[in-house]
């Protein structure tokens, strides 16, 4: 399922993919699947994404996922 939620955390702070995966050393693919719902993030790579666009990072494990 889609995280729309986190597209939309991304876009409101005028980011591309490839900053965020850049920023926490990731491919842009790898992240591109983490948005598209495809993959879960490893808890320290959604640490880095928490951290760098500011929600907490156990949002990519709650069981519904975040909501914005």
């Amino acid at each position: 399922m889609e995280r729309v939620w986190l597209r939309k955390l991304r876009n409101n702070r005028g980011l591309t993919q490839d900053e965020v995966a850049e920023n926490c050393r990731i491919s842009r693919a790898y992240y591109t699947q983490i948005e598209a719902g495809n993959r879960r993030p490893s808890p320290e790579v959604a640490m880095c994404i928490g951290k760098f666009l500011d929600f907490p990072w156990t949002n990519f494990f709650e069981e519904d996922e975040y909501q914005i």
